[in-house]
């Protein structure tokens, strides 16, 4: 298995602000992924694992809102862009992406939403990925 050639979790953090930009101004993925670059963390995210993780979110992104919508309190369009994005992005990796283990998906949900979400942003975070991951991975679900 080929090292990644970068930081997945700053691969992360770069598809946050793609996903963030489109949820907040509609702006097309092609314009998005052109602008990226010139992201000071670009050069050490892993740029292939930010290309294949933004553009899956973008094309699932109608059935992660389904599959999100389930386990929140609101309108899926009440969701601080900010969240929505860390659970588009965390709720990928727990349905499409099997080689991202469980307990990673959940964590780096956390981790983005404790450094770029709201104040308890985290805890509500955690909970919706917490059942959106019992219900797509009820296997390592049981293990934890």
């Amino acid at each position: 298995m080929k090292k990644p050639s970068g930081n997945r979790h700053k691969s992360r953090e770069l598809a946050l602000k793609a996903i963030y930009q489109h949820l907040v101004g509609a702006k097309p993925l092609s314009n998005i992924m052109k602008e990226m670059p010139e992201q000071e963390e670009y050069a050490k995210a892993d740029e292939e694992y930010f290309r294949q993780l933004t553009t899956q979110v973008f094309e699932h992104i109608a059935d992660l809102d389904d599959r999100i919508s389930q386990f929140i309190d609101r309108d899926i369009n009440a969701l601080s862009p900010i969240e929505h994005a860390i659970l588009l992005i965390s709720g990928y990796e727990l349905i499409h992406d099997p080689s991202i283990p469980y307990r990673v998906a959940i964590n780096e949900g956390v981790e983005l939403a404790k450094q770029y979400g709201g104040t308890d942003g985290h805890k509500y975070v955690n909970g919706v990925l917490d059942k959106l991951g019992a219900q797509a991975r009820p296997q390592e679900a049981v293990k934890r």
